[in-house]
């Protein structure tokens, strides 16, 4: 080694970059090594960009150990902070690219369950009937247009009152949740409940740090859909209400312009046999529209 790569491989403020990614100059995980030579370098440009106290460091410390201690089977506070500070919609929107017109996708979210209950065209998600009835119609096709038969539309929501089943031990398990199947013209329809806005959990670091940044921690009314068909790329998305007063500050990013729907009020009675429902009732029309696998 010469005298001059001797000196930069000790650790000054100036060489700190170099100085860390030298001692990972045979990875044995080279994927790893691209990553953490990429996280290096930015978080040494971000500290030495806003320089930290002492305290401060201290503090983020302690958010880090916080976060991690909020986590258990039912929680990933983890997860959260990354919805809230869109890495996880980017990272999404990176790992989904699509032709104009095929479904977007949106994020998961946390409160999916499997083996919610298979259900035929036109019964309802709804087991407890709370809430204002909702009509859901709609088609799964192909790029060109083409019905899709056999997709399995897996779809979940919140309650009138914002909450999901998992989160209220008085709500029916499985309530609002079931899956669907298409029959050769595509078409799927179902009954449910119209859903609500509602908060995402603040009462850990990652709350303390939306309060803190004065941001929200409100997510708009949408319907929770996975869309998958054999052949075809499977679709995690959401249906937005078009009125929500919160679709501009959604707290994880997940509001896409081509996720908005239209939810139309009728008071019909007679309209609201024909459905099975009671006045007032609401409906919703949304597509589907699959992109080939691979």
């Amino acid at each position: 080694m010469s005298g001059t790569d001797h000196a930069t491989s000790y650790f000054t403020e100036d060489t700190s970059v170099e100085a860390v990614l030298a001692r990972a100059a045979a990875p044995d995980n080279p994927r790893l090594a691209e990553v953490m030579r990429s996280a290096v370098t930015h978080l040494h440009a971000v500290v030495k960009e806003v320089e930290p106290t002492y305290e401060e460091w201290m503090a983020a410390i302690r958010f880090l150990t916080g976060t991690g201690q909020m986590c258990d089977d039912k929680r990933q506070e983890y997860i959260l902070l990354s919805d809230v500070l869109g890495v996880s919609m980017l990272v999404d929107a990176i790992n989904t690219r699509r032709p104009s017109g095929a479904t977007e996708n949106t994020v998961l979210g946390p409160f999916h369950v499997e083996g919610a209950p298979d259900l035929a065209m036109g019964e309802t998600i709804s087991q407890d009937g709370k809430g204002e009835p909702l009509v859901v119609t709609g088609r799964v096709m192909d790029v060109a247009g083409r019905p899709v038969e056999g997709a399995v539309i897996d779809t979940w929501q919140t309650s009138h009152d914002g909450f999901y089943d998992l989160q209220q031990a008085e709500q029916p398990e499985n309530n609002l949740r079931g899956i669907f199947r298409t029959g050769a013209d595509g078409r799927f329809s179902y009954r449910s409940v119209k859903p609500s806005y509602y908060p995402i959990p603040d009462d850990g670091p990652v709350g303390q740090l939306l309060h803190g940044l004065g941001r929200g921690n409100i997510r708009p009314a949408h319907l929770h859909y996975i869309v998958s068909a054999p052949g075809f790329e499977t679709v995690t998305t959401h249906i937005f209400v078009h009125d929500d007063p919160y679709l501009d500050s959604d707290a994880v990013f997940g509001v896409k312009q081509s996720l908005i729907r239209e939810f139309v009020r009728h008071d019909d009675p007679a309209r609201a046999a024909e459905f099975g429902v009671e006045a007032p009732f609401w409906t919703v029309e949304t597509d589907f529209v699959l992109t080939p696998a691979g």
